[in-house]
């Protein structure tokens, strides 16, 4: 009688084993087309690059005279933007001579006092410039109506550099 029982349970141990190793699994398969990353620009357009904003010549006391220049963001990034005077000069006495520089873009004032009076080598926020947006700047120099004859034959000089800089990186989740 034991052998009635063996196998039987001989054959169910072997329907077991195949059916356990006959391959019944699922499986799922997802992909991605390729993914790109493309580097942004940060390039600016002064419209008096390399030249003079102004020359001004021959001035008299009680003369106001003005010189303006365009700069434009034309990268591809929102940036800082700075104007820095590099060097600068002044011959007249006191502040008999001042300059004024004005965003007239965005109605802010840049700098109003003596004329080189931006402390050299030191940065002066603008603020930020989106791509694409042109913001003109006026400068008006004025001879003090009151200088005295000891400013005949001066002279003053200023030089300037425009900086932009990216605003900090953010992660976009997409």
């Amino acid at each position: 009688m034991s052998r009635k029982i063996l196998v039987p349970l001989a054959t169910l141990s072997a329907a077991a084993a195949v059916a356990v190793g006959s391959g019944a699994t699922f499986t799922s398969t997802s992909g991605n087309t390729i993914s790109a990353a493309t580097s942004g620009t940060l390039t600016q357009l002064n419209s008096k690059d390399g030249g003079a904003i102004f020359d001004l010549t021959n001035m008299k006391p009680g003369d106001t005279l003005n010189g303006a220049l365009n700069l434009t963001n034309t990268g591809s990034l929102p940036a800082t933007f700075s104007l820095t005077e590099t060097g600068s000069t002044n011959g007249f006495t006191a502040d008999n001579l001042s300059l004024a520089i004005t965003n007239t873009t965005t109605g802010a004032t840049v700098y109003s006092g003596t004329f080189g009076g931006l402390v050299d080598g030191t940065k002066t926020d603008l603020g930020v410039i989106q791509p694409g947006v042109l913001n003109n700047f006026k400068f008006t120099v004025k001879l003090a109506q009151t200088a005295p004859n000891a400013d005949q034959g001066k002279s003053a000089t200023a030089t300037y550099t425009w900086d932009s800089v990216q605003l900090n990186g953010t992660t976009t989740n997409q």
